[in-house]
């Protein structure tokens, strides 16, 4: 294994570990202070949309799951297609919260993932 795939295959992998702790923080401490600093919620407000937030929770934990898929396939033609495509559903996500919730949202999520994106893609 290269230098190349290795930095290729750690990278992913930190996208995914980004995205099992926005699922900690979505299903699980939503309502609890770290989560409610996190995402700058009110008490009454994140008890009245706890279950929205595990949702998404839910959904996040499948994009790690499938950085991690993709950051340790034994394929590596189908390893470097299975990155791709989880780290641009990340991109497109971190857009579309970048514009319809706030930048941070594009800058925490959305830009890492499009750099590794580049990496992968161009390297």
């Amino acid at each position: 294994m290269s230098i190349l795939s290795i930095s290729k295959t750690g990278l992913t992998f930190l996208i995914g570990v980004q995205h099992v702790y926005i699922m900690a923080l979505e299903m699980f401490l939503w309502t609890k202070p770290r989560g409610r600093k996190a995402f700058k919620l009110t008490p009454d407000f994140a008890n009245k949309t706890k279950s929205l937030a595990a949702n998404q929770g839910l959904y996040n934990g499948f994009l790690a799951a499938g950085l991690a898929w993709g950051a340790f396939h034994p394929v590596p033609a189908f390893r470097d297609e299975l990155r791709i495509f989880f780290l641009g559903c990340v991109v497109v996500a971190g857009l579309f919260g970048g514009i319809t919730v706030g930048r941070k949202i594009l800058l925490i999520q959305g830009l890492p993932a499009a750099l590794v994106l580049g990496a992968v893609w161009y390297l």
